[in-house]
């Protein structure tokens, strides 16, 4: 139906609404995980999932090589599943300095200890995070893929009260279209948000309640992977490789990962931390560039590209993580930023955060109690697993960023033997100073990059690769990318950064598109949201922090396969 005069606005019409004991946002790791335990240890508490993609594991995307920590402690019996989720342990562990032409191999004896991924599993994470939805759903918790948590319930004491999730059939005008209908309100006596990094509704929830006060910047990086179908003779299941160093400069982090897969498939992704200062950096084609490195181009040659994504990944760590809980709720998972860095791990600790809130959460529920803080969780995290894995690492980032790649990794390593051996670090606790908008230098002040042209075999343009991500949007809908300033792009960012936007963007979201190209006269900002990937590092990364990514229609986005 289209608005006409007369017709009711959006907002007059009235939602529908269930009611729970606890409503989950995001059905990844920490999500199921929280579900799947809260029903372990109250089997008649009602839990509901709500995720939005597709379906479950659509929008899962992690390198991965899974510390099966979490999942032995959540589920004993899955290493004996008739179909378990992670069948390729890891057998060889390798970890190179690259330089353009070569690149050195650096001794396993040197990495401490927890760097060692042997007793690990290569996989795929959206494939653990279809398991774990069979496994809730199981267990009587009801999931629903395809329903973005657009909005969050407040009572009148300024409590969370659950979620709405996002109206269906709104066209881009915000008129009603035929089939158009109203998202439903998910009210619960707890609210548990696991959406992942940078979380849109996560992100309300830490301004509103100020659950950043007292910690440092959340830092992030953004990780592009691709999956891979290569010639068997060159496939050898359990093997990890990590590099770093080229093609980024000393004082550009990120690095590297190779994980061969079962049925001669490799996953290959690139990390690059996005406290970069050169404005005229594509992460997105410094990923293309790596794959051409001549120690790692053989591995493709003869080779077909089967998938591709793009995510944030929290880079914060121990100091970063903001309070978790607030009245009504909590934060889970990468949510509240429980990566590992230097491990390029946080499943495992996601899996954990979600046990931890649902133990705090049946006893508040068996106490008669709703909509009150769970100040347990709070308390208990830093002193359980997913603390002790966060503070031996909590000075690799800091000293990366202060010291460049070169010296702080190797001062990185040092103190994560320190923290080994004595439990401690002469440093303390570092710093990490800006937040990841706040560091780019301007586009005077550099010198730009310019990449090579992908060859359609090995390197790839943006375009080509979003097909491959298999990323659908409902064209006519409003835009889910938001500018608080439509200004902004053309009179700050542009002159000052060449605007970012098009190129830390690893989809083609953002153009700047002139009237005269060769005059480079009358430009505009042009945003394509339907390539959206759902990344969220325009939302981190724009240095006037003039986007903000809001969830589209439920459904939309990537559908990964097995990513």
């Amino acid at each position: 139906m289209s608005e006409t005069a007369g017709s009711p606005n959006i907002a007059e019409i009235e939602r529908e609404g269930m009611d729970f004991d606890v409503v989950i946002v995001g059905a990844g790791p920490a999500g199921l995980a929280a579900a799947i335990h809260i029903k372990q240890l109250a089997p008649d508490a009602s839990v509901v999932v709500v995720e939005k993609g597709s379906e479950v594991g659509a929008h899962i995307l992690s390198g991965a090589v899974i510390d099966p920590a979490g999942l032995d402690k959540l589920l004993p019996d899955w290493r004996t599943d008739d179909d378990p989720p992670l069948k390729t342990p890891v057998v060889e562990d390798r970890f190179y300095l690259l330089g353009p032409s070569g690149g050195l191999r650096l001794p396993n004896a040197l990495m401490p200890k927890l760097m060692d991924n042997h007793g690990n599993f290569v996989g795929s994470l959206a494939n653990v995070a279809r398991y774990l939805g069979a496994r809730a759903e199981a267990l009587g918790v009801e999931i629903y893929p395809g329903f973005a948590a657009a909005e969050i319930l407040f009572g009148d004491r300024g409590e969370v009260l659950g979620v709405a999730t996002g109206d269906m059939g709104v066209g881009r005008n915000g008129e009603m279209k035929d089939g158009f209908t109203r998202g439903m309100e998910l009210r619960g006596k707890y609210t548990f948000f696991a959406e992942g990094a940078r979380g849109s509704l996560s992100k309300i929830l830490i301004e509103k309640f100020q659950l950043g006060e007292g910690r440092d910047p959340q830092k992030y990086g953004i990780g592009l992977k691709e999956l891979w179908q290569i010639a068997p003779e060159k496939h050898r299941p359990g093997l990890v490789t990590h590099s770093f160093g080229w093609p980024l400069d000393s004082r550009t982090g990120g690095g590297s990962f190779l994980y061969h897969l079962e049925d001669n498939q490799v996953a290959v992704g690139f990390v690059v931390h996005l406290n970069y200062e050169n404005p005229t950096l594509s992460p997105f084609d410094e990923f293309q560039r790596f794959k051409t490195h001549p120690m790692i181009a053989d591995t493709f040659e003869g080779g077909k590209r089967i998938a591709y994504g793009a995510r944030a990944i929290t880079e914060g760590g121990w100091q970063s993580v903001p309070k978790l809980c607030f009245p009504g709720g909590a934060l889970l998972g990468c949510a509240a930023g429980f990566v590992n860095v230097p491990r390029i791990k946080g499943s495992h600790n996601a899996i954990h955060s979600g046990m931890l809130a649902a133990a705090h959460v049946v006893q508040a529920l068996s106490a008669g109690r709703a909509h009150d803080e769970l100040s347990g969780y709070e308390a208990d995290w830093r002193g359980s697993a997913i603390g002790k894995d966060l503070y031996r690492v909590r000075n690799v980032k800091p000293l990366w960023s202060k010291l460049g790649t070169y010296l702080g990794i190797a001062l990185g390593g040092v103190d994560m033997w320190l923290n080994q051996i004595f439990g401690g670090s002469p440093l303390g606790t570092l710093k990490h100073g800006k937040p990841d908008h706040a560091t780019l230098k301007k586009l005077a002040d550099v010198k730009p990059i310019v990449y090579p042209k992908p060859d359609g075999k090995i390197s790839f343009d943006k375009l080509s690769s979003v097909f491959v991500s298999n990323t659908n949007h409902e064209e006519d809908q409003p835009v889910h990318l938001k500018l608080k300033d439509p200004s902004v792009p053309v009179r700050e960012n542009l002159p000052l950064y060449g605007e970012p936007a098009r190129l830390y963007c690893p989809a083609g979201v953002y153009e700047i598109v002139y009237a005269d190209e060769k005059a480079k006269s009358n430009p505009r900002f042009v945003i394509n949201a339907q390539n959206c990937v759902h990344c969220k590092t325009c939302d981190i990364k724009d240095p006037a922090q003039n986007i903000v990514w809001v969830t589209p229609e439920g459904g939309g986005g990537p559908n990964y396969p097995n990513m």
